[in-house]
């Protein structure tokens, strides 16, 4: 599996970065389409390659490792201008480039009587030591903390706006850099790992001693207060612990039992330890888990706690035998969240440490699972492809270097015998990228002599024997120690393990049996909602059989209507409604959806605004509606929040020659560069329009309506979707037809005009804005919508805007309460004039029972029914009625005619 992956990169694509699988090509920073933070991973720099070396040695391929070692030397220079992530530049280039020079010094020592890499002078530390020297001005904050990203020839400069970092990206590079210091001598990259390691234990909460997700480089303010042990926080965890074992500072070690006995206090509400706030460690922050948390049971393991991590481990794999692999995110109920999957190792990692430990065969069937579900589905002529979805099994054109340094590290290591191996992995640390590291640099200094490390230095000769003591192997056998773990069964650790994950043998799928996914399997799929577009005719036509019908609301949304009596069968009126389910879980993803580095706007984004001044000298300013993807805009006039990604940007403005900006072929690159775009609105999601022109060079875009006469005075707040992947790093902003009638006039009066894009100040915000999407935020900082709060101020007070009786507009919004039920009514009505003369009239009824408004103190609330009338009143007089289905207050989508006693409903998805 290893070398049908290696081989075809080398074959393919050496020497590009990465492998594109189902291409059959390299991928080279900045000649494919940017994927924004994903992309910060790669410099040009032959990565698969460096990442893969210390798996040759693994596989006891001493002859293909020299060889690769030479290519390296060779042909790989770090004098790019290029700006890459720190983190991932650390762990997988600085981390891969030790383990390779401290490999090829065990080879050489080995045979000493042969020539194999007899050349070899320690010539990969020196380019590690060019790597670290080139990631040092990133350190260059107030606290220590490195910033996200450095250029490669350049360092931070034009990049210290750029402020935010994750826990773990700052607090990953300890093992990496002490390493070096220790190797070369060095005291300075081990002194800057440890400062940052030191600001992030201070900044912990000191009640709950939980870390956040993001904050601020140079104030320490928490940004993102989530704990958890994913995204984001994961390998702060497994360095604090790490670095215990590999560098022997007692002070890890202390601070990991503080932290793991908070994690294991306040994250343990079920069995796949959600997230909490880091200051409220009692209230849950979020409703999935990510992959990248499937490592923590393997870390319990090399700590000495194996009961949880077996069970959470078998909650896992039960969600694996589920969908043949691990999905991206899991919500509480073990339902797919994200559904992709990039072939990642945490799974298997975890597995490996276990299997060790227990020796229990049960791993074994564990990684045989995996093993023939990458043959199967991820096995492809070129490499191994990523999942796009693991519901569809459709493939990604991607394969990250840690399928080859990490996946299949874990996999081969799991099913191998110590006899096999060359090396003897109980000698090493293996880093958060699988990079073995010696454990015997504990014993060493950061002031060690940079000659004694690089040639004959007998301090490096463990990996071929046991080196250690008789008290330290004793001791190495307690930790962890099975014997007290499994009462009864010291003599057997596979039968204790086994009684652990017996209780737990049906969760997932006594879990899991939605309605959603019991329809799935009952008919083959003709079109899912991650593919449809409205600007495809066979789509169109595949969703009408569904019985789904396409409306465009006066506000440009598009409003989806789903009725199984309309559909063409019995199963595809059961697909439509999976459909429209789909519609609004993508929905939601891509509001709730926040990735760091590259920064997402909220739900909650406030207005934007598009400022430019005309021909005769006068400022124009135009209201914008903001996106959900990208970076937030600051305020030029009102100051920036500290939670504003990047402040107003100005630039020229130019139009995108293909108008829609759904392709890049047809593209202005050169005369994109640098400057802001103009697109329009069609064909193609927003976020991929904001795509095209990023890759084009554009520093950021405005996409203007389609709809003749829209006008952001008459039109309630408008906000681009994402599709919940933040890739995006250019701010957008949406213009309404008028408005971007007044932009393209003065483009036409000015060829060079300069527009400046940024945030509304509050105090001009007008009324347009849909106060139905505001929120309430407590003091946890947590954001909750409350359905009264939305109808008291969607609607305001009642009787506040009833028209007057010699009023001449049928337009109002009203609250009243039934005198007879009890309940409280909110109507509204809006009133459009067609251009034949027609005048269509929208009316809409929100009712809340007595005894709903009873139990919106309780978290079983019943549901709310949303009544929805359009009515039309050409000169027919004809009426249509439409009725929609609401939500409860929890936010569940009703699924079911029960939910509202036997009414024909109908489902209902209206575009953000």
């Amino acid at each position: 599996m290893f070398f049908h992956g290696f081989n075809a990169y080398m074959q393919v694509a050496w020497p590009a970065d990465e492998l594109m699988p189902l291409s059959c090509k390299g991928r080279y920073r900045g000649r494919e389409i940017s994927r924004g933070d994903i992309d910060d991973a790669l410099g040009n720099f032959s990565l698969t390659l460096i990442d893969s070396l210390d798996m040759l040695a693994v596989l006891g391929q001493v002859d293909l490792f020299e060889d690769s070692v030479l290519k390296v030397v060779e042909t790989v220079s770090f004098d790019t201008d290029v700006t890459v992530s720190v983190f991932e530049t650390n762990i997988r280039i600085v981390g891969g480039l030790i383990s390779g020079h401290v490999l090829a010094q065990l080879f050489r020592d080995k045979y000493p009587d042969t020539t194999q890499l007899s050349w070899y002078t320690g010539q990969l530390l020196d380019m590690a030591l060019d790597v670290a020297n080139r990631l040092l001005p990133a350190f260059n904050s107030t606290t220590g903390l490195p910033y996200p990203r450095v250029n490669l020839r350049t360092g931070i400069k034009g990049m210290e706006s750029q402020q935010l970092t994750c826990t773990a990206c700052a607090g990953s590079i300890i093992l990496e850099f002490a390493a070096l210091s220790r190797l070369s001598g060095e005291p300075v990259y081990e002194k800057v790992a440890s400062r940052a390691m030191d600001y992030l234990w201070s900044a912990r909460h000191r009640q709950s001693n939980l870390v956040g997700n993001v904050l601020n480089v140079n104030t320490g303010d928490w940004v993102r207060r989530e704990s958890g042990i994913g995204a984001g926080i994961d390998s702060y965890y497994e360095y604090v612990a790490k670095a215990y074992v590999l560098l022997g500072e007692d002070k890890y070690l202390d601070r990991w039992n503080t932290h793991y006995t908070a994690i294991m206090k306040y994250l343990t509400t079920g069995p796949l330890l959600p997230d909490v706030h880091m200051h409220r460690p009692t209230t849950s922050s979020k409703h999935f888990t990510d992959a990248l948390s499937a490592f923590w049971p393997g870390l319990q393991v090399l700590m000495g706690d194996i009961g949880p991590a077996i069970k959470q481990h078998e909650v896992l794999y039960q969600i694996i035998q589920k969908h043949h692999f691990l999905p991206e995110a899991i919500t509480a109920d073990y339902q797919v969240y994200w559904g992709q999957h990039f072939l990642r190792p945490e799974f298997l990692e975890s597995t490996y440490f276990l299997y060790k430990a227990t020796k229990d065969p049960h791993y074994l069937q564990v990684g045989k699972k995996v093993l023939r579900a990458l043959q199967t589905y991820a096995r492809v002529p070129c490499g191994y492809a990523a999942v796009k979805d693991v519901r569809t099994m459709k493939h990604e054109d991607r394969m990250d270097s840690f399928v080859l340094t990490e996946t299949f590290k874990y996999l081969y290591l799991l099913f191998s015998t110590d006899e096999e191996l060359l090396l003897n992995m109980d000698n090493f640390v293996f880093t958060t990228e699988a990079h073995l590291f010696p454990v015997s640099l504990a014993r060493m200094s950061n002031s060690t002599n940079e000659n004694e490390t690089k040639e004959g230095n007998s301090f490096l000769n463990f990996g071929f024997g046991n080196l250690i003591s008789q008290q330290q192997e004793e001791w190495s056998e307690e930790c962890p120690s099975t014997r007290f773990l499994f009462p009864g069964g010291e003599d057997d650790p596979a039968a204790g393990a086994a009684s652990l994950r017996r209780p737990l043998s049906n969760l997932v799928q006594d879990s899991s049996t939605s309605s959603r996914e019991s329809l799935a399997a009952r008919f083959q799929r003709t079109l899912l909602a991650a593919e449809f577009s409205s600007a495809n005719p066979q789509h169109l036509a595949k969703v009408k059989d569904m019985g789904i019908n396409i409306i465009s609301l006066p506000d440009g949304r598009t409003q989806l209507l789903h009725t199984s009596s309309s559909a063409k069968t019995k199963d595809l009126g059961e697909e439509g409604v999976l459909f429209m389910q789909e519609m609004i879980e993508i929905a939601r993803q891509a509001q709730l959806h926040q990735g760091g580095g590259g920064g997402s706007s909220s739900v909650d984004s406030p207005p934007k605004q598009v400022r430019f001044r005309s021909g005769g000298g006068a400022e124009v300013v135009l209201q914008a509606g903001p996106a959900q993807f990208g970076p937030n805009l600051g305020s030029a006039v009102g100051g920036s929040s500290s939670n504003d990604d990047i402040p107003a940007i100005t630039g020229q403005i130019v139009m995108a020659n293909d108008i829609k900006a759904c392709s890049t072929s047809q593209q202005n690159g050169e005369s994109m560069k640098g400057k802001l775009v103009l697109v329009e609105r069609g064909d193609c999601m927003f976020i991929e329009k904001a795509r095209v022109i990023q890759s084009r060079g554009a520093i950021g875009g405005i996409v203007m309506d389609t709809k003749e006469g829209s006008a952001a005075a008459s039109s309630p707040l408008f906000a681009m979707s994402g599709d919940g992947t933040q890739d995006v790093t250019i701010p957008m902003v949406f213009l309404f037809h008028r408005e971007a009638e007044q932009l393209i006039a003065a483009m036409a009066e000015d060829h060079q005009l300069q527009v400046t894009l940024e945030e509304k100040p509050s105090a001009l915000e007008s009324d347009s804005l849909l106060e139905n999407d505001e929120y309430e935020e407590d003091d946890s900082g947590d954001m909750v919508k409350s359905p009264v709060h939305n109808i008291l101020t969607e609607n305001q007070m009642p009787g506040e805007n009833e028209p007057a009786a010699n009023e001449d507009t049928s337009d109002y919004i009203s609250v009243k309460t039934d005198d007879l039920t009890g309940d409280i009514v909110s109507e509204s009505v809006r009133t459009v004039r067609n251009k034949d003369g027609s005048i269509k009239t929208f009316k809409t009824i929100h009712r809340m029972t007595k005894e709903e408004l009873d139990a919106m103190s309780t978290t079983n609330s019943k549901s709310i029914y949303t009544e929805h009338k359009e009515e039309t009143t050409p000169e027919e007089g004809e009426t249509i009625t439409v009725e929609e289905l609401g939500y409860d207050v929890n936010n569940e989508f009703i699924t079911t005619e029960d939910d509202i006693t036997g009414m024909d409903v109908e489902y209902t998805w209206i575009s953000p």
